[in-house]
This record gives C-alpha cells, structure tokens and sequence, in this order.
C-alpha cells in the first residue's frame, strides 16, 4: 500500500453525507498514515443520512488550501447539493486544484466540481443522474468503477468504495 505519512487530507462535507462515502475512504487514507480532517459549513459535527456522526475539524471558512495534499468529496444527495452552495467550500477546491493537488470524489460529491470550474476535459465519473451537469462542465463522463485522470479520482456510487479507496491512496501519494 502507498505511504501517506505526513499527508493531510481534507474532506469536505455537512449533513446529510451518504455514510459510508465518508468514512470509508477516511479509514483508508488514515490506515495509509494520512491525516484527514473533516470540513464542514459550520462547527460541531455533521450526521450522515444513515445516523453516522462524525466530529468536525474546522469549517469551510477557517479551511486554507495550504494546508491540505488533497481533497475528498464524499456524496449523498442533499449533502452535495448544500456544499456547493457554500462558497467558501468552493473556493477551496478551485484553490486546492488550482495548486495542482489531487481531488478524490464520489457518487454526487461531483456537483461542487461543477461549482467550482475545474473538471474542462477531465475523465470522470459519478452517480449517473450527474452525467449532464458534469458533461455541461466539460468534463468527460464514463460509465465506470473508479477512473483516475488529471489529478482525479472518481467512483459511482458506495459499491465501488473498495477501488475508489485503492485509488485515492495510490494518487495522493504520488
């Protein structure tokens, strides 16, 4: 397995967050030797749609792009469609991207990419009911398990957690 240690990983969510999207992936960067820390639109903690209750660590607003090797953007329907209207949230991921650093994301998490203009000729993938929005973006979209591309990593749905996990340690160590 890649080596994550001295990486810190920001993972940008708030209520509503399809559970396993967020914690899956956080186990794996952090078995990996990573530190993540969850960001959210306000303190306190943040409760997936399943009842999972994670703590936050700083909000969007206290978040700086230095200070983070690379994003996660978990999904869950509501969740992704409160984020992106946040906008220091997305400003953070034009400013993490546009540091050149890698974005891993999920199922809906895709919608802040939309928000934030980053995904122009990038191979990605979502939850089918974003293929439009994310075309309309200029992005690529395919049908497929996990695709990795232009600093990228992206999934379907919480089937997929197993390559997506593999993935985003492999591409934030780079």
């Amino acid at each position: 397995m890649a080596d994550l240690n001295g990486k810190k990983i920001a993972i940008i969510a708030t209520d509503k967050f399809e559970d396993s999207e967020l914690t899956s992936p956080k186990e794996a960067v952090e078995a990996a030797g990573a530190t993540a820390h969850v960001i959210s639109t306000e303190s306190g903690e943040i409760e997936g749609k399943n009842g999972t209750k994670v703590a936050v660590d700083l909000t969007t607003a206290e978040a700086k792009a230095d200070d983070y090797d690379a994003i996660i953007l978990p999904g869950g329907t509501s969740n992704a469609d409160t984020i992106r209207t946040d906008e220091k949230a997305v400003a953070l991921v034009k400013d993490v991207r546009g540091a050149g650093k890698p974005v891993g994301v999920i199922c809906h998490g895709g919608w802040i990419l939309t928000e934030a203009d980053v995904i122009k000729g990038v191979k990605l993938t979502s939850y089918k009911s974003l293929k439009t929005d994310l075309s309309n973006a200029g992005a690529q979209w395919v049908d497929e398990e996990v695709v990795v591309d232009s600093g990228f990593v992206s999934s379907r749905t919480p089937q997929d957690l197993p390559a997506f996990n593999n993935a985003i340690v492999t591409e934030f160590a780079k």
